[in-house]
């Protein structure tokens, strides 16, 4: 079965990091990524494993930061080698399983793949305190149990991943079924949409808020559409506005579609956050950026760079939230902004279960009734009222990798937003 391999090289991983300096995604085909034939890994010796057969796999922003050669080494401990990428699945189950929720899953089922290999999937009992919680995402034991070491699916050594036509193995505590009504372009955007979802509900925006997102590719936008349909159904706060910086036209049409208020250049945004928040601005002299008296109560950056983060920084309000969505890796930021203005920021990782409000009868005028609610449950929400499946904009055979991995690393300039592996019979060659 063909197979995309990622293996240790340092050679080949400094010959992708050159490469990758004249454009994202171009040094796929001189670094550790190779096309390989290869059988499914086995099941775990451990109950509750599963093959999937993988039908759409994507391309995440963090795949492209590994096969550029640009991916933290913070991540070195927690990721296995030889790895199959691919943790963005949407597949079909050889065989009867459970799912996450404990309901029954027929062969042949359809389902969404939770990446995050937490306590239950390698076997560890008791679970940690963050998995006891359902915060599988902030799992503390992610190289230890019955696998190596692997943060997720996709970067670990014993499950496979995504982008193979040979199938993967997942564990129940992995598995979402997908609704008959859900086309496989929608599926496939469930597990990023969840990691937006997570990110807006914990960032503790209030009524009335500005929101201000940074970048419209794949997490921009689903942050976007998981916001507007999180407040709508009454999951979250409604803000005042919410004002997105998007390089490109198409990312700016579909953020206004997904319901920002705004959605502009990334270099006037300081100027809507400004209107908005009835701000001044002050600074911005010797390349510094200008800072504004007042400006957003949350900032949701979804790029992960120094410069991103630097912006966010400026065009939050003293005491407000910066939410780090985008993966920053290894970055250099004045954080005097920070400590003089008090404010919050926290990282925005994965999933697990969030807490919403639940209208009760007869409880109390003023009372605050919350429930804990599945990530991938709400994400489904999002992805059926939003039509994210309109996100994908192309998908490639594994055989065309190079190609595939080029476009979803100029997917901005080139007018598109995500880019998935087709591996249905017929489509991998």
């Amino acid at each position: 079965m063909t197979t995309l391999l990622f293996e240790r090289s340092l050679p080949r991983f400094a010959a992708a990091r050159v490469v990758s300096t004249f454009g994202s995604g171009r040094g796929a085909g001189v670094g550790p990524l190779r096309l390989v034939e290869r059988e499914a890994p086995p099941l775990p010796a451990s109950e509750g494993w599963v093959h999937v057969e993988p039908v759409l796999s994507g391309i995440c922003g963090s795949d492209l930061a590994t096969l550029d050669g640009r991916s933290s080494r913070y991540f070195e401990e927690i990721v296995s080698f030889p790895f199959v990428p691919g943790h963005e699945v949407v597949g079909i189950l050889s065989a009867d399983s459970a799912a996450a929720d404990g309901s029954s899953l027929p062969a042949g089922s359809r389902v969404v793949l939770q990446p995050v290999l937490g306590c239950a999937a390698r076997g560890i009992s008791p679970l940690c305190a963050a998995c006891s919680f359902g915060h599988v995402g902030n799992c503390g034991q992610l190289a230890f149990g019955h696998l190596r070491p692997g943060l997720q699916t996709g970067f670990c050594a014993d499950t496979g991943g995504g982008w193979s036509t040979a199938g993967l193995v997942a564990h129940a505590s992995q598995l979402f079924a997908v609704p008959d009504g859900l086309g496989d372009a929608d599926a496939v955007t469930v597990e990023p949409v969840a990691c937006a979802v997570h990110a807006v509900l914990g960032a503790g925006m209030r009524d009335g808020d500005v929101v201000a997102v940074l970048g419209a590719g794949t997490l921009g936008l689903t942050v976007i559409a998981a916001l507007t349909h999180l407040a709508a159904a009454g999951h979250c706060p409604t803000p005042a506005a919410v004002l997105v910086g998007a390089k490109h036209a198409h990312q700016q049409r579909l953020s206004r579609q997904f319901g920002a208020t705004e959605a502009l250049a990334p270099g006037q945004l300081p100027r809507a956050v400004r209107r908005h928040s009835q701000s001044l601005s002050f600074g911005g002299a010797s390349g510094m950026t200008a800072t504004l008296s007042g400006g957003a109560d949350v900032v949701l950056d979804c790029v992960g760079s120094a410069e991103s983060i630097a912006q966010s920084l400026a065009m939050v309000r003293p005491r407000g939230t910066v939410a780090l969505v985008g993966m920053p890796g290894k970055v250099t930021v004045d954080l005097a902004p920070l400590w003089h203005r008090e404010v919050r920021m926290a990282g925005a990782y994965a999933y697990g279960v969030e807490s919403v409000p639940a209208a009760e009868a007869g409880a109390k005028r003023g009372a605050a009734k919350h429930k804990d609610v599945s990530t991938f449950d709400l994400a489904f929400e999002v992805v059926e009222a939003q039509k994210t499946g309109r996100l994908v904009s192309a998908t490639y055979p594994l055989t065309r990798f190079e190609d595939a991995v080029a476009h979803a690393g100029a997917a901005g300039r080139r007018g598109a937003v995500k880019i998935a592996f087709d591996l249905r019979k017929g489509h991998a060659r």
